[in-house]
């Protein structure tokens, strides 16, 4: 089996690539999939984020969360972007994928669409100031 070190441009480029496989679920009519791309492509920023910041590489979802905690603790740069992280797992991961109620639709489908700005401001962000 061969490993490979995680690196942060690498995890970006995966982030979005899931937000246009979220984008073109919602084409298709798939408001509760594209939601959960959208929330993995959120996810899958903030891990790299996280990863250029520390250089740890956080193995879980609840890791990334924590780390994203600490970063915004200690800069308050990020804040901003950890507050829209939370809004987008209980809205698209939780509420949206998991028990099905995607509403209102309107803010749903803006948060999936706002997804690339949220992979840039990550991307932006994973330098410290």
């Amino acid at each position: 089996m061969t490993t490979t070190t995680p690196d942060a441009p690498t995890i970006f480029a995966d982030a979005r690539t899931m937000h246009h496989a979220a984008l073109r679920q919602l084409a298709a009519g798939d408001t509760r999939d594209a939601a959960e791309k959208a929330w993995c492509a959120t996810l899958r920023a903030t891990e790299a984020l996280v990863l250029s910041r520390t250089s740890q590489h956080p193995p879980r979802s609840p890791d990334v969360t924590r780390a994203l905690q600490s970063i915004a603790a200690a800069d308050p740069s990020v804040r901003t972007l950890r507050d829209r992280y939370f809004t987008r797992q209980a809205s698209l991961h939780g509420a949206c994928f998991y028990t099905g109620w995607c509403e209102p639709i309107e803010d749903i489908r803006l948060l999936i669409h706002e997804t690339s700005q949220f992979i840039h401001d990550a991307q932006t962000l994973s330098s410290p100031s």
